[in-house]
């Protein structure tokens, strides 16, 4: 007997009796309201593991409804699988971007109802058990930071992993968008099946389409037996499209025809084959634009554009800089048995100063080398690549006090970072608390800087 009770939504009298039946019979504690505002109602003072939510209801939608339980009250965590008799993509991409688990069309499968409501229940249990955190820590450093831009990744990650929807990553290079990719498998049904990645850059134009589809043998020069392709090898996993802008607009087609038919017809053969993957793909194109120009296929890219996740440049998030940068440090430190535990506050002053236009691939690369090279506990701004030494001329007059030139130091970060203490503190390597006790010592605490 499951404990947890779940809320059912639905304005159809019949339908809630049904379900609510069923429920009950699978061994669930069903509680049941008649329409959107009564379970926003319910949602405040309640929380529940798991809310199933009809869509069409002339009082509140569900999708209202849904909206305003994420927003605020006990349930905004809780898993909601919404119920639909329009099974329009658009509907379900909608719920998604709301907050939705997954969605169930009408009429019901019960078969269908019973393996996503378990599925719903076991990753709950498992995001409890395992926060998304951990398993992004896991993963690697591409996958750390507590900034705003940070957190809406993670965010739509725990939304859309454990749904069927397919996901495309955006981004420039080095930001981190394949680790984005396992991250939503991991998190997903399909997190013990193959992951297969497939950077479209890589492979010849040519022999791409028999490397996806998989030939026949004698098909083309050099096919002395038949193959499988990578589509069919990823069968019930994920299958990574990784660089998908640098295909052509005849193997688009056939991309689109698997993602939409599930089938796949491979090189030299005349018969089609059924494939069980879920697709994510990803890009550092604006693909809008590769769409306007004629080089994308539209009808391709609305197929792929379920739900979009946009992977910030590191500009984009200097507050992870630093909780970026001491993950590889401890990473090298340890792979290299050396002793270092993190960065001088000269070294995090250069790596808050510089653009890495190279993102996190480059970061990575730099904290490396700089730990290597390091021939003490912490990592100088002698020990960084020369494009991150800092090049210091004054074109004033320095102070030769100490407290002069703290304070000037402490200024000049506040001003840098415009006014945000705790960028400036991580500019200074300093706790906040620290900077505030500056601040107040130096007079600047209520200065407008």
């Amino acid at each position: 007997m499951n404990d947890d009770p779940i809320l059912i939504v639905d304005d159809d009298p019949e339908h809630l009796f049904m379900l609510k039946t069923v429920l009950g019979d699978w061994g669930h504690v069903p509680e049941t309201a008649k329409n959107g505002r009564e379970a926003v109602k319910l949602g405040a003072l309640k929380k529940y593991s798991l809310i199933l939510m009809d869509v069409r209801m002339g009082d509140m939608d569900g999708l209202t409804a849904l909206a305003k339980i994420k927003a605020e009250g006990a349930n905004v965590k809780t898993p909601v699988i919404i119920m639909t008799a329009y099974s329009r993509v658009s509907d379900a991409v909608m719920a998604l971007k709301t907050g939705a688990m997954d969605y169930l069309t009408k009429p019901l499968d019960l078969d269908v109802v019973r393996h996503t409501v378990n599925r719903a229940l076991e990753r709950k249990k498992t995001r409890e058990e395992k926060p998304l955190e951990l398993q992004a820590g896991r993963l690697g450093g591409f996958l750390v930071g507590e900034s705003p831009a940070f957190r809406k990744v993670m965010e739509l990650v725990e939304l859309v992993a454990p749904t069927e929807a397919t996901v495309l990553i955006t981004g420039e290079s080095g930001v981190g968008k394949e680790m984005v990719a396992r991250l939503v498998q991991s998190q997903s049904s399909r997190k013990n099946a193959p992951f297969i990645t497939i950077n479209c850059a890589a492979i010849p134009e040519n022999l791409l389409e028999a490397e996806l589809f998989g030939h026949e043998k004698g098909a083309f020069t050099g096919a002395e037996r038949r193959r499988e392709g990578r589509l069919k090898a990823g069968e019930g996993g994920t299958v990574f499209l990784d660089e998908i802008a640098e295909t052509s607009p005849a193997l688009q087609a056939k991309l689109l025809r698997a993602l939409q038919e599930g089938e796949i017809q491979p090189v030299g053969s005349d018969s089609v084959e059924k494939v069980d993957t879920r697709f994510i793909a990803a890009t550092n194109r604006d693909l809008v634009k590769e769409v306007e120009a004629g080089r994308f296929r539209e009808d391709l890219y609305w197929r792929l554009n379920v739900v979009a996740i946009y992977v910030p440049a590191l500009r984009e998030r200097p507050q992870d800089l630093a909780p970026l940068a001491n993950f590889f440090i401890q990473e090298y430190a340890r792979k290299n048995r050396k002793d270092v535990k993190g960065l001088t506050a000269g070294a995090t002053a250069a790596i808050m100063n510089y653009c890495w236009p190279g993102n996190i691939r480059e970061l990575q690369n730099a904290m490396e080398r700089a730990v290597i090279l390091t021939r003490g506990d912490r990592v100088s701004e002698k020990d960084m690549p020369l494009n991150l030494a800092p090049s210091f001329q004054p074109t004033v007059d320095i102070p030769l006090n100490l407290e002069e030139l703290e304070k000037l130091a402490v200024e000049k970060a506040l001003n840098r970072a415009e006014g945000n203490k705790t960028l400036a503190a991580a500019k200074l390597g300093v706790t906040r608390k620290t900077l505030a006790a500056k601040l107040k010592k130096f007079g600047l605490d209520d200065k407008d800087l």
